[in-house]
């Protein structure tokens, strides 16, 4: 049976949790007691699934012990976790790409030993100074991957290829989150790369929002999602409300929830649903009270997916990027 509205896994990121809270503490030293007490907070917002995301606690780098109480707290909340994203440990890194490889490698086997079913990974880099002293980072220009330098791509299919075949090896999903002035910052771009790497454990994260909110003219969303949702095995969704002044060159963004912003999500679900999609759906939120603006995001796509799974998808994309739901 297909997804329906009640049964369609949807997550949350934990980006609103600090690495570091208000007394000092590091979530990733912190006591299953700490860890329970987010992890209820999730709950009650209504979520029963979360993405494990690793700028909160790095489910990579615990300890066999201290993964298994990870894993308690989050299930002794009612959630169950299907996803890790990891954020910012591009593979490509001048300095860091090989820590960054190894880093993924040990998020892979986290997820399998914790029946995650997904993780997701991406080419963007570090913060820069300059973005960390605005309001909102995506309004300066960060990383680049060099555009035009066939051993940097090689590089990317390479590394990413080495992660696809190991994420095969423990029945785990390799999703590449789309982000922008990256080998994933544009349809084509990111399509080339997942059919240049060609494995079936690897698909895209279509993260629409992250190319949305740029300050500068982007493509049109509908002509993205049509070209990238065929390959999504994974998806990180999130809306902003944006204006435009091509005369003058003008742009600006601000998040909203996903029923108020630029993104039509009841369209853009058609178009996933059509193109055979049935992988976990994530919730990610910038600014205020995130979690809780997921909690209404979450509502709301229920409201607007399928009231049964009685429809159909082509059912090659169906068996090939079926996901674990542990």
């Amino acid at each position: 049976m297909l997804y329906s509205a009640d049964t369609w896994p949807i997550t949350v990121a934990l980006l609103q949790f600090p690495a570091i809270a208000r007394d000092g503490t590091r979530a990733q030293d912190a006591t299953p007691d700490a860890w329970a007490t987010a992890f209820r907070q999730v709950a009650r917002a209504g979520f029963s699934s979360v993405d494990l995301t690793d700028v909160w606690v790095r489910a990579a780098d615990l300890s066999p012990g201290r993964l298994t109480d990870f894993a308690d707290a989050a299930l002794d909340a009612g959630l169950t976790t299907p996803a890790i994203s990891l954020i910012r440990r591009s593979v490509l890194h001048a300095r860091h790409g090989d820590d960054n490889l190894a880093y993924s490698h040990r998020a892979i086997d986290a997820a399998a030993a914790l029946g995650a079913g997904v993780v997701s990974v991406g080419l963007h880099q570090e913060l820069t100074d300059e973005q960390k002293d605005q309001l909102w980072f995506w309004t300066v220009t960060g990383h680049q991957d060099p555009v035009g330098d066939p051993d940097m791509w090689d590089r990317a299919v390479r590394r990413l290829g080495e992660l696809g075949r190991h994420a095969a090896e423990v029945g785990v999903l390799l999703s590449l989150e789309m982000y922008e002035d990256t080998y994933l910052g544009t349809a084509d771009s990111a399509v080339h790369l997942v059919e240049d790497i060609g494995l079936e454990s690897v698909g895209l994260n279509p993260d629409t929002g992250n190319l949305l909110r740029l300050h500068r003219a982007i493509d049109d969303w509908r002509d993205l999602l049509e070209r990238t949702l065929p390959f999504a095995n994974y998806w990180h969704v999130k809306n902003y409300q944006r204006d435009e002044d091509r005369k003058s060159g003008r742009y600006s963004a601000m998040p909203s929830t996903l029923e108020g912003g630029v993104i039509n999500y009841r369209e853009a679900l058609d178009i996933a649903i059509s193109s055979g999609f049935q992988g976990v759906i994530c919730c990610e939120q910038y600014g205020g009270d995130g979690l809780s603006v997921s909690g209404t995001n979450q509502r709301y796509l229920r409201s607007v997916l399928p009231e049964t799974g009685d429809y159909d998808v082509p059912s090659s994309r169906r068996l090939q990027y079926a996901p674990a739901v542990g």
